[in-house]
């Protein structure tokens, strides 16, 4: 059987920090968490946390060789362990993060903090530097604009997508966008806690910004408008294909098991090279299937359940 999700993937990556519009900057990992940075006229915001206060002090330093000014916003894209957990090293006035997130940390933070940890090891280095769940200390219900000095930076949840509280930033002097895990850019979208009917009309409202620049929740920076484009689209994509292999599965019947076979037969050649594929399926088919047979709200991931299902699957 396979190794349990990605507990044995112990190979770092390389971090890329780049400038992808003026005083805004991508922070990726070659399919690692991405984080991103603007920076205003009197504080920067930082968009996704990293997973724990000690790597959060990777991006803090780079931070601070592009700009003296101090990092005075955090903004969770979502509640995911693996972007939030590190939210207490920046020492931020204020975390935001929609009203939907914050009630799904409160219905099932601590379980998805267990889970991300025991699914994937190495990316939560020094976990013991953790304080605990991240709380955000500003939300709103589906939109609110922060300015940083004279910067104006427009927060909004589009849409039930990769969580039910999903939420972008627009920089509209520079027209870019963070997009956080509504996009993934050659690199598979972890779908166990989607809406997968909800997520492609998501990626539309969100192309209709017409950004020329974007930063993904995982892959490269896309830095112009024929990428953001691409990159949208080949999300898109990923989910119908996941969506629409599962779905006739279920309608008809099948287990979870040949709702797993059809979809890696639809899905193998097109994406096994993408970045945490192997680690998303499971979670993704298992989420697809339950959404096809009328589940929608995602159910709650536990450890156990994690265990439970990847043995099923694998086996």
């Amino acid at each position: 059987m396979a190794t349990f999700a990605s507990t044995g993937d112990l190979s770092e990556k390389k971090v890329t920090f780049e400038e992808i519009g003026h005083d805004l900057y991508a922070f990726t990992a070659e399919g690692d968490p991405n984080s991103g940075i603007i920076v205003g006229d009197d504080g920067v915001m930082v968009i996704d946390a990293q997973a724990t206060p000690v790597m959060a002090k990777d991006v803090i330093a780079r931070v601070k060789k592009v700009t003296d000014k101090p990092i005075t916003h955090v903004l969770l894209t979502h509640y995911h362990a693996v972007r939030v957990l590190g939210a207490s090293a920046y020492n931020a006035k204020a975390i935001l993060a929609s009203d939907a997130t914050r009630d799904l940390i409160v219905e099932r933070g601590k379980q998805d903090m267990d889970s991300e940890i025991g699914r994937f090891p190495r990316l939560f280095r020094a976990q013991e530097s953790i304080p605990g769940l991240t709380w955000p200390t500003v939300t709103f219900p589906k939109e609110m604009t922060v300015w940083l000095g004279k910067r104006e930076v427009k927060i909004r949840h589009l849409g039930r997508g990769h969580t039910a509280g999903d939420v972008v930033a627009y920089v509209p002097d520079a027209n870019v966008v963070f997009s956080g895990d509504l996009v993934e850019y050659h690199s598979a979208c972890y779908c166990g806690d989607a809406h997968l009917k909800d997520w492609p009309n998501t990626l539309n409202r969100l192309a209709e910004f017409g950004a020329k620049a974007l930063v993904p929740g995982r892959g490269a920076a896309l830095k112009s408008a024929s990428q953001v484009k691409d990159g949208i689209e080949l999300t898109k994509a990923f989910l119908s294909d996941l969506y629409g292999s599962v779905a006739p599965v279920a309608a008809k019947g099948g287990t979870l098991k040949d709702a797993w076979n059809a979809a890696r037969a639809a899905m193998d050649t097109k994406y096994a090279t993408f970045a945490i594929y192997e680690h998303c399926m499971p979670f993704n088919v298992s989420r697809a299937y339950d959404e096809a047979k009328g589940i929608d709200h995602p159910e709650i991931w536990t450890a156990e359940r994690d265990r439970e299902m990847w043995k099923a699957l694998q086996g």
